[in-house]
């Protein structure tokens, strides 16, 4: 059967997935699964805590699956120089991408400038790697989401992304399509949380989304296949 149009071959909805290797109970044995599991399907990264970043890069060199972390996961309040602290040692473990949580209270109480200070520290630290901002949406109005992408595109991040997945709520359609609008074509979106089928994958790509975190990775992928092929 033929993808309907509009609809990505495989390999490109697999390279949409991030696959989350983040709740705080993965054993050593399970982050070795998973990194094998992102091998075999082809996505685009493991998204990885940070004490498993030099594992993930040993296990995935040689493959193009990148190695993501997390830094000032997953409140965001975490000091600018422990942010800085965190990617700095990351990036010499093998780390390829960061998603930082920005500082959820200062956008919530208009402090933009010392917003966009933390995440351009962290951009600088990160040496050119891809840097993508979680705004945490679930805490935020609108017109903070708005504000919160700006800052995001100001201080020179890749991406904006929705939220961690550890939120009372995670991604929407409409907040996809809302940050989709907001930033230029030079910054992509990111969705996390409650992306769990092929169909919520290509909704949130129609959307704007150019990656989604997943836990559901090879569910959905073998559903692509069945549908589809390969």
């Amino acid at each position: 059967m033929q993808p309907p149009a509009h609809t990505p071959d495989y390999r490109t909805a697999a390279k949409s997935i991030d696959h989350s290797l983040l709740r705080p109970e993965l054993t050593p044995d399970d982050v070795r699964s998973g990194c094998e599991l992102a091998h075999r399907y082809e996505v685009a990264s493991v998204c990885c805590r940070p004490t498993d970043v030099a594992v993930c890069a040993e296990l995935l060199s040689g493959s193009d699956v990148l190695v993501g972390t997390v830094i000032g996961f997953p409140h965001g309040s975490h000091l600018t120089s422990t942010k800085v602290a965190e990617t700095t040692e990351l990036l010499r473990l093998g780390a390829d991408e960061f998603d930082m949580v920005l500082n959820i209270g200062w956008l919530r109480a208009g402090l933009v400038s010392e917003v966009k200070d933390d995440i351009r520290a962290v951009v600088a630290a990160a040496e050119g790697r891809v840097v993508k901002v979680i705004l945490e949406n679930a805490y935020l109005t609108d017109e903070e989401k708005v504000t919160g992408c700006r800052a995001a595109e100001d201080a020179g991040a890749h991406y904006v992304k929705t939220s961690t997945g550890y939120a009372p709520s995670g991604a929407t359609l409409e907040d996809v399509a809302l940050m989709r609008a907001t930033v230029s074509p030079a910054v992509k979106v990111k969705c996390a949380g409650g992306v769990r089928t092929l169909d919520d994958l290509l909704a949130m790509r129609a959307a704007g989304a150019d990656r989604s975190g997943a836990t559901q990775t090879a569910a959905m992928l073998d559903e692509y296949r069945r549908r589809y092929g390969a």
